[in-house]
C-alpha cells in the first residue's frame, strides 16, 4: 500500500484530517491532492490486478506458497508474468511464510539389531513409482499430550503413501505405515523389491518390522548413518514442510483436532494440490497421472 493510499484510507475510514497525516509523514498537502488527481495508468491498473491475483493465490495455498509456486499458478490461470515480478508483488504486499523450526529427532538406535546398508547414498530421485520409498516419524504436540506420525513417501513423485498416527512412536506404528503404503500401491505384486529408506531407529530394525518388509511384502530396507539428517533428507524435508505449513500455524487443544487438521492437509492438499519442486512443480498425484499417461500417448 502506498503512503498516499494510506492517508486516503485514514481520511475515509477514520476521519483523520489529511493535513495531520501529511505532517506525520513529512509531506505537503498539495502533494497528496496531486496524487488524488493523477490519472490511473494502464501500468498501475495491471499492477493492482496482479497484486490482487497474487494475494488470491497466496490465500488459496493456505498462506504457504512462495513466488515460484504462485508464479506457476498464475501462468496456468493465463497470466503472462515473470517470477521476479511475482516476487516483487509479494514483497510489496508483505506476503511471506513462516520460518520452520528445527525438528527434534526421535531416533533411538538398537545397537544389537541387524544393520542394513545405505542403498540410496543420498540419491533421492527415482525413475518410476515404487522403486524408492523413504520414511520417518515425527511428533505433533497437543494439549492432551503428544501424537506421533509415521510416513512413507514415494521418491518418484514425493507422494505421501501413508501417514498413520499413534500415541506411541513404536514398531507397530511403523508397521501400520508400511502396510498402508503397500495397500495404497496395490499390494506386494506392485511393490516387489522396492527400497524403503529410513534412519537406524529401533522402530525400523525391530524383528517384527524387518520380517514384515522382507517376508510378507518383498521390501528391501535401506538405512542412513546415525545422526546424519542428510542421509534421509527427503523425509526430513517433508516434516519441515509440515512444520512450516501446519504445525507452526496451529495450537491443537486435543489429539482429535490435531488428527483432523494434519490428515486433511496431507490428503486434501499435500498430495493433490501442493506443488512440489521435485515433481516439476506439480502436485504428486498430478505428476504421477501425467507421467503415467506419457507412454500411452507416445
Amino acid at each position: 500500500m502506498s503512503v498516499a493510499r494510506f492517508i486516503a484510507d485514514q481520511r475515509t475510514n477514520y476521519r483523520v484530517p489529511v493535513a495531520v497525516c501529511c505532517a506525520i509523514f513529512g509531506l505537503s498537502v498539495s502533494w497528496f491532492y496531486k496524487w488524488v488527481k493523477a490519472p490511473v495508468t494502464a501500468q498501475l491498473t495491471r499492477r493492482r490486478e496482479l497484486d490482487a491475483a497474487v494475494a488470491e493465490q497466496f490465500e488459496n495455498s493456505g498462506r504457504t506458497y512462495g513466488s515460484p509456486r504462485i508464479h506457476r499458478d498464475l501462468v496456468e490461470a493465463g497470466w503472462q508474468v515473470g517470477e521476479n515480478t511475482v516476487a516483487e508483488s509479494m514483497r510489496r504486499q508483505g506476503l511471506f511464510g513462516r520460518k520452520p523450526k528445527r525438528r527434534k529427532g526421535l531416533t533411538r538406535q538398537d545397537k544389537a539389531a541387524p544393520k542394513f546398508a545405505d542403498l540410496l547414498r543420498r540419491d533421492f530421485s527415482a525413475p518410476a513409482p515404487n522403486v524408492k520409498w523413504c520414511g520417518d516419524m515425527t511428533e505433533i504436540p497437543t494439549g492432551e499430550g503428544k501424537l506421533f506420525m509415521a510416513t512413507v513417501i514415494d521418491l518418484y513423485s514425493r507422494r505421501l503413501l501413508a501417514c498413520p498416527m499413534s500415541e506411541h512412536p513404536d514398531r507397530w506404528l511403523a508397521m501400520d505405515a508400511i502396510k498402508i503404503a503397500a495397500a495404497t500401491r496395490g499390494g506386494r505384486e506392485n511393490i516387489e523389491s522396492v527400497i524403503f529408506h529410513t534412519d537406524r531407529g529401533s522402530t525400523y530394525t525391530a524383528g517384527e518390522f524387518t520380517k514384515l518388509c522382507k517376508d510378507k511384502l518383498g521390501i528391501r530396507q535401506s538405512m542412513g548413518r546415525v545422526g546424519s539428517c542428510f542421509d534421509n533428507a527427503a523425509a526430513e524435508s517433508f516434516f519441515s514442510t509440515l512444520e512450516h505449513e501446519v504445525l507452526s500455524r496451529h495450537t491443537f487443544e486435543t489429539k482429535a483436532q490435531a488428527r483432523a487438521v494434519v490428515l486433511a492437509w496431507c490428503h486434501k492438499f499435500y498430495n493433490t494440490r501442493r506443488r512440489h519442486s521435485s515433481a516439476a512443480l506439480l502436485a504428486p498425484a498430478e505428476f504421477e497421472k501425467i507421467t503415467a499417461d506419457q507412454p500411452a500417448a507416445a
